[in-house]
Parts: structure tokens; C-alpha cells; sequence
């Protein structure tokens, strides 16, 4: 019989954890049902809960963002992107258009949509007009996008491509000098697509316990108890603690999607830098729906400026779970959600935005 929160909680507290053990999370939504559950409050002291790199309009690049600025501000075109890429700030002047909501308000044609679907059937309707879809997502976005590409879609349809794969970054954060978590979390809803053997190397490279846990609190909790227990007991594996929808190998159905549409490059993240082979971009077949080459005259390379992130903002350390949200000084001060400086104060996704919306202050406070 599956346990409830409370007993696993209760076996969690049963643990004989004397030091400290940092558990990484690499999913926005962990982040948002591990926060708005409280479960940091009702864990023993020594479990340190840390967000990572789990949100994609966070780590979108900054470069990116600018381009669909440009295109949608300069072009006679109508871009359309996910709603939580609207408020995701670009560096310029004071006085200079920062976001695509600020780019809507100058007369920009910008529409938020709710699915790919939104995209092909505007461009549909409207044979004679360009649309620009701006796509920003891991597997689990890009997967349906790539169903989309897979059939035949109108001439007039664009797609700005900034999909990543999730675990690289993780390698990446593995590879480090210095390894700040001793256990991964590893996304659900990846594992859904891609399998979960997909995170073995976590174990077997780095001997770092590993379990996939779904949402709920109680996939979740199944999902800490394990890493827990492996990492006292000294006996690593990875376990699936989402085997309701979680396989092996994954949809290999998405995945043949996925190799047919796009190629796989090595891709910038916001506040993290270059990762080898951790983007999605259009696959040669498809260039002429490739706005990046359409509009490849609005593509700055002066702009790729690895970390890049506004003045005081320390959305990048939160993205490579250096510190927590709160531990930022701009955060709760002048960086809140209705006036977001960084990206992490804006998406749903966003580890910023889910602390502050769960009422966790500032450590900075007088």
C-alpha cells in the first residue's frame, strides 16, 4: 500500500542524519510543490532542499530574447511566444524596450499563446501575414513542437528556437570544482519523455544518489526518502519513484519527434555560459522555417555574453544553486514580481518568483 506525506515524513524524521544533506532539485515545478507545500519547514534541520537550474525562460538567452525584440519591433510580422516569456528582461538603456510586453505596449504585434496549436492555426487563418512562434522549453515543450514540425506547416510560419536539453546542465553542475548538492531530484515530467535511464550517469559516473520523482508530495517524498537512504546507506542507484507514467526508456515515439525536427548544438544559457550539446535548433530541412537564419540580420554577436544578467542581479548563482533566492539583495527590494530585474522573478518556473509568492522575506533584511 502506497504511504501518505505524514508517514513519509515520519520515516524521513526516523533518519539518523547528523550533517547536513544537500539535495538538488532540477525542475521548476519540484520547486513550486516542494515550496508551496512547505515541506523545507516540516524536514529535519540537516536536509537542505536546493532549486536548480530547472526553469527555461530563466536560463532563455539573453541574445534570444533581444532577437524577437528586433524582429517584433522592426518587422511586419506577429510574434507569438508562451505567456511567461512576455516579462523576461533584456540589459539596454533606461529608456529602451526591455521585454516583449514593453515591445507589445509600442505597437508591437505580440500575442501570447497557450499551445503550439495557437501558432499553426494563426498562421492558417492568416495566409498573408508571417508568423514568428519564439519557443523556450525543455524536452517536454519541445516534444510537442516537434510534432508540430513533423507535419506539414504553412510557408508563413517561423519558429525562433530556444530549446534546451535538461541534462547537461546537470553534468555540467557534476563537473564542477566544486559540487554543491549530494543527491539529485531528477524531473518527472523529463523522464516521462526521455526515460529515466536517461540520468544513469548521475549514479554510475558520479555516484551520486538519484531518484525521478513526479509532483505530487508524496512522489516527491518517496523521491527524497530514497536519495536519503541510498546516501546513508552508501548504496547508490536510481531509483523510479514515478512509475505511474516514468520509463525506462521513455516515449520513444516523442523522442523519434524530437531526432526527426531538430539537430542537437552546443547551446548559451543565461547565467550559466556555454553547454556542449544542450540545445535544440531546427534541422537543416527545415532552415526555411528557421526565423534565426530568416532574420539573420538582426542576430548580434556582441550579445552573447556568457552569465549576462542585469547590474546586481544573482539569478545566475540561484540557476547553479551557488545560493537561494532569498540570499539575492535585490530580491524582495527592487526585484519582485511586478518588477522583475532577473529572470527568476518571472516565470511560474522561476525559483525567485515561487519563494516570493510563498511569502519567504528577504535574508538581506534589516
Amino acid at each position: 500500500m502506497a504511504m501518505d506525506a505524514k508517514q513519509l515524513l515520519k520515516l524521513i524524521h526516523q533518519l539518523p542524519i547528523t550533517e547536513t544533506i544537500r539535495v538538488i532539485n532540477v525542475c521548476g515545478g519540484h520547486e513550486r510543490s516542494i515550496t508551496h507545500a512547505g515541506l523545507r519547514s516540516l524536514l529535519p534541520v540537516h536536509i537542505d532542499l536546493i532549486p536548480g537550474p530547472g526553469c527555461p525562460v530563466c536560463i532563455c538567452p539573453e541574445e534570444d530574447i533581444y532577437l524577437a525584440l528586433q524582429i517584433a519591433l522592426n518587422e511586419n510580422v506577429t510574434l507569438v511566444a508562451f505567456g511567461d516569456l512576455f516579462r523576461v528582461p533584456v540589459n539596454t538603456s533606461i529608456n529602451g524596450v526591455r521585454t516583449l510586453e514593453q515591445a507589445k505596449a509600442k505597437g508591437a504585434k505580440i500575442l501570447p499563446i497557450a499551445s503550439p496549436m495557437d501558432a499553426l492555426n494563426m498562421a492558417v487563418q492568416n495566409p498573408e501575414r508571417t508568423i514568428v512562434f519564439f519557443v523556450a522549453g525543455f524536452e517536454t515543450t519541445c516534444a510537442p513542437i516537434a510534432a508540430l514540425l513533423s507535419a506539414a506547416i504553412p510557408t508563413n510560419l517561423l519558429i525562433l528556437m530556444s530549446g534546451r536539453l535538461t541534462w547537461p546542465a546537470v553534468k555540467l553542475l557534476l563537473n564542477a570544482d566544486k559540487q554543491n548538492f549530494d543527491a539529485l531530484i531528477a524531473p518527472g515530467h523529463v523522464a516521462t519523455v526521455m526515460g529515466y535511464e536517461q540520468w544513469r550517469f548521475v549514479t554510475d559516473d558520479h555516484h551520486i544518489p538519484t531518484a525521478v520523482a513526479g509532483f505530487t508530495t508524496e512522489s516527491l517524498l518517496n523521491g527524497l526518502y530514497s536519495v536519503l537512504r541510498q546516501h546513508l546507506e552508501r548504496n547508490i542507484f536510481l531509483d523510479n519513484c514515478y512509475s505511474q507514467l516514468v520509463q525506462a526508456k521513455g516515449n520513444l515515439k516523442a523522442q523519434t519527434l524530437l531526432s526527426s525536427v531538430f539537430t542537437i548544438i552546443d547551446a548559451n544559457w543565461r547565467g550559466i555560459g556555454n553547454i556542449p550539446n544542450s540545445g535544440f535548433e531546427l534541422a537543416e530541412h527545415l532552415s526555411t522555417h528557421n526565423a534565426r537564419i530568416y532574420f539573420s540580420d538582426y542576430s548580434h554577436q556582441a550579445r552573447k555574453n556568457a552569465g549576462i544578467m542585469p547590474a546586481g542581479c544573482d539569478c545566475a548563482k540561484v540557476i547553479l544553486g551557488q545560493i537561494k533566492p532569498n540570499a539575492c539583495a535585490l530580491y524582495g527590494h527592487s526585484c519582485v514580481p511586478r518588477n522583475p530585474i532577473g529572470p527568476c522573478m518571472v516565470s511560474d518556473e522561476g525559483a525567485c518568483k515561487i519563494w516570493w509568492n510563498s511569502g519567504i522575506g528577504n535574508t538581506n533584511e534589516p
